[in-house]
Order: C-alpha cells, then structure tokens, then sequence
C-alpha cells in the first residue's frame, strides 16, 4: 500500500483424508428371502414355476424384488447387485454427510475473531493466537521452519491434557 496503511485478510483451510472405495459384504443372515410365481407374459414357465425374488435386508429394511429373467438363480443374482448397489449408495451418502460435518466444523466461519495465526510483514512477525506465541523470524516461518511452534502447540497440548486428566498436579 502507498498510503502505508495495513490491510487485513482472512483465509479459512480444510484438510481432509481420502477415503477408499466402499466394499459391500452382506452377510447370509441380515437377507430374508422369498420365493415367488412370477407374473406377467412370458408363458407357462413363467407363470407355473417360483422363479421370482424377494430380498429384504433385515438391518435397513429394504426390499429389492427381481422376476425378469427365467431362472430363480438369475433372479437372485440380479437382486443381490442392485442391494448392494442400494446399500452402497445408503453408505455413500453417509460418508458424504460425515466428511461435510467435518468440512464445516474445520472451516468455522472464517470471520476475524476466529483467527489463528498473525503474519505482521512490516514488523517479520507471526503470532500464534491459541497459544499466545510470537516469533520474530518471519522470512524463516515462510520458508517451513515451523519447529518452534509445533513445540509450543505440543506442549500446550500436552497441559491441556493433563489438566483435562486432573494430573496436572
């Protein structure tokens, strides 16, 4: 700035782990099954022999029903993949809904009286708010020589356990 007047800026950052594919392992137990005539055109094999399927997973309550092929295994095949398919999504969404909790309690709302850190340029100067730090060697702090307040925040940490504890005695 010209003038010499300071600005102010705020920058909010989430980190967040990746998370692996979801496999879906459905155990014999949590299905009931259920064994139909199938109905509708096809002929009379269609309509004389069980061949429809009904799989209703007992933990989330949903029923998946499958008659459009000719045999039961053909059926039951189809079924299984489109409730995995059901519950894969079901999970999906969880995880969707978990990792956003975590996003928004990580980000808060970026206002000032949130702050963490300082970085004073004019006077090489960062401060560290949570745990009332300052060090003067900015040009250092910005290259990653961070040591200085990773120990501090450690054992700040450390007492705040403790106490926590009741063995800060």
């Amino acid at each position: 700035e010209s003038q010499g007047r300071i600005h102010t800026s705020t920058a909010t950052v989430a980190v967040l782990a990746e998370v692996d594919d979801i496999e879906i392992d459905i155990s014999p137990s949590e299905i009931e099954m259920d064994v139909y005539k199938a109905g509708g055109p096809g002929g009379q094999s269609v309509q004389k022999n069980s061949t429809a399927i009904r799989l209703t997973h007992k933990p989330t309550g949903i029923v998946v029903q499958c008659q459009d092929e000719r045999s039961q295994a053909q059926n039951r095949a189809r079924a299984m993949s489109i409730l995995k398919a059901r519950l894969y999504e079901i999970e999906e969404a969880r995880r969707r809904e978990e990792q956003d909790a975590a996003r928004r309690s990580q980000v808060g709302s970026g206002e000032r009286s949130e702050k963490i850190r300082t970085y004073n340029y004019p006077q090489s100067r960062v401060t560290d708010h949570r745990i009332n730090y300052s060090s003067h060697q900015l040009p250092s702090i910005m290259d990653g020589e961070i040591d200085d307040f990773i120990e501090e925040l450690s054992t700040e940490d450390e007492t705040a356990r403790l106490a926590e504890a009741g063995l800060d005695d």
